[in-house]
């Protein structure tokens, strides 16, 4: 809450000149029946018709000020709510653009979409709520209920009442509705963690006809938000009309008193239709007392989930001091995109055993360094430790010699290009997706990045070429083509180092041996790290390492492993023929 709260500091002159407004509107609206008891005494009944036009003039005067004030109250109100929330969800985008896999993993995208959207929007409709309404309220209760004294103290009991009955309402409110409130955004959370499931998983839940279980899980889930929304709307439904009541009870109470004192000569009736008045406002103002306290919990509910996120802290941050890589024209063909691992070990969050342990091995510039291993074995996880989407438990991973701990995520970054396991193309061109590799590219270039990734073939086959469309994570385009399309995206870099996690996987076997030919002839200089489970895919690798249960099971050429790694050999005659393992020794 207070983290939320922060951002409307800024907005302080703002709320100053809200307070002023709001002032001068309680005072003409507190001015009004004044007027129009004047009117009835003095004028009405005396038939003076000067001065009711004299008054009547003033008060015509004194209402249009009253929308003048009310005007630029709910204008400053409805900028100061806006633009706050629009810097919270600027903030929370920030933040959550600077998450590792372990923040997003803890939170889930579902809740960080609903929190940087729903909750969001809840936080601005309470602050022009607040704004409105809690300064606004307070004034005019306090206001009416000594205009209400001043004109006739025999009739203050009424008013009591109705505070009182007032107060029991808002006690209700309290106990039924607002423990509700933060159950409504957690039910919530579940029902869009389950749609996104849903969609993103349609293949999956056809292929298997599931579709019935999933009907089943969504309908459960929505069915209690349903019924949790039903209580808390049937609790609000109920607070208006009694409240309605109330005032039309005590509206009743006060004219029928009004009528005997009026009767016995203690009061005017100018007087008494003032007092109904002053009645009024202050039961409506106890009225938006309470709708605020029913907006309160929820938005507090809100602010207190999106502070969770502005303030978790980032595993992964730039050290204090960073050192700067050594510049590439600096250092010697031998260290530019040299990778080390030293003794690494790593373990996820909140894991008993660590996904991997004694991981040492050197990456060369200008070679091919393949990882490969059973499902699980940790050959992902390692591999994002060098760009660090996590950080080594222990141990050193060295690029070009320096800790990638002691750098700048940024500097690190861009001598990386990665391909990522599971590639993911951005709606717009296929000109602005290559563009995401350098945003400098010449056409050149990309035409180079793509004839490498063997995509010019299909991308020529489009009428648009480069400027055809994609869709939202490239779903008009088959898996082959996404990835060949991610391969190109890196190579536009033109990195030290290129990182394939299984990149390969979606090509047949003549693209990918005509693309992995095609890297070694004219991406020469380049650190090569490929994950694949295909031994064909790495079987001219300069070095492979074996990966079993997150350690090194073997490190050699495919030849070598052959003789000497019992695991690598079993993949190998699992996949290759006896003949195509004889020419790989060769």
């Amino acid at each position: 809450m207070k983290t939320v709260l922060g951002y409307y500091k800024k907005y302080i002159p703002f709320v100053c000149i809200i307070l002023l407004v709001l002032f001068g509107q309680v005072m003409c609206e507190l001015l009004l029946p004044t007027y129009m008891s004047d009117i009835i005494d003095n004028g009405i009944v005396a038939g003076d018709m000067d001065h009711i036009k004299h008054v009547g003039l003033i008060m015509i005067g004194v209402a249009f000020a009253a929308v003048v004030f009310s005007v630029t109250g709910s204008l400053f109100a409805s900028m100061t709510a806006a633009k706050s929330a629009r810097n919270i969800r600027k903030a929370l985008f920030t933040k959550v653009t600077s998450f590792s896999r372990a923040e997003i993993e803890r939170f889930s995208a579902a809740s960080l979409i609903t929190r940087s959207t729903n909750d969001v929007q809840m936080i601005q409709q309470a602050t022009v709520m607040c704004l409105r309404m809690m300064i606004f309220a307070p004034i005019m209760g306090i206001g009416a209920v000594f205009m209400a004294l001043k004109t006739s103290v025999s009739l203050s009991w009424t008013v009591g009442l109705a505070l009182i009955c007032v107060c029991g309402l808002m006690v209700f409110s309290f106990v039924a509705i607002f423990p509700r409130f933060k159950k409504m955004q957690e039910k919530l959370d579940r029902v869009n963690l389950i749609m996104k499931e849903r969609l993103s998983g349609t293949l999956v839940v056809r292929a298997f006809r599931t579709e019935a279980f999933e009907q089943e899980r969504f309908d459960k889930a929505n069915v209690d938000l349903t019924k949790l929304y039903i209580f808390v709307n049937k609790c609000l439904s109920f607070l208006l009309p009694t409240m309605t009541l109330i005032m039309s009870g005590v509206g009743i109470l006060i004219i029928w008193v009004g009528a005997h004192l009026i009767d016995a000569h203690q009061l005017m009736i100018g007087d008494l239709l003032a007092y109904l008045q002053y009645a009024m406002h202050v039961i409506m103002s106890f009225m938006f007392v309470t709708m605020i306290f029913v907006m309160i919990p929820r938005a507090a509910v809100s602010a207190k989930r999106v502070g969770e996120v502005i303030d978790t802290a980032v595993s992964i941050e730039d050290p204090e001091h960073p050192m700067q890589l050594p510049d590439t024209s600096d250092l010697s063909a031998e260290l530019r995109g040299k990778i080390e691992f030293i003794d690494v070990a790593f373990a996820y969050p909140d894991a008993e055993e660590n996904a991997l342990e004694d991981i040492s091995f050197v990456a060369e510039p200008g070679k091919t360094t393949a990882i490969i291993g059973g499902t699980g074995c940790g050959k992902s996880t390692l591999i994002n430790l060098i760009p660090r989407f996590y950080d080594a438990a222990q141990g050193q991973v060295l690029v070009d010699g320096v800790d990638v701990r002691q750098l700048r995520q940024t500097d690190l970054r861009q001598r990386i290009g990665l391909v990522p396991q599971k590639g993911t193309l951005f709606s717009g061109t296929i000109e602005s997706n290559l563009l995401y590799g350098d945003a400098d590219a010449t056409e050149e270039e990309l035409e180079l990045a793509a004839e490498i990734a063997q995509a010019t073939g299909f991308i020529n086959e489009k009428p648009d070429g480069f400027d055809t469309e994609i869709a939202q994570g490239g779903s008009n385009v088959s898996g082959g083509q996404k990835q060949r399309l991610c391969i190109a995206r890196a190579l536009v870099r033109k990195p030290e180092i290129l990182i394939f996690d299984d990149s390969f996987s979606a090509l047949d076997f003549a693209t990918d041996k005509a693309l992995r030919r095609a890297l070694r002839q004219k991406a020469t200089g380049s650190t090569f790290i490929i994950v694949a489970q295909r031994i064909n895919t790495i079987m001219d690798a300069d070095q492979i390492i074996v990966l079993e249960n997150g350690r090194i099971a073997g490190k050699g050429t495919h030849k070598e492993l052959m003789e000497q790694c019992s695991i690598y050999n079993e993949i190998a005659r699992s996949q290759l023929s006896k003949e195509e393992l004889e020419r790989g020794r060769a």
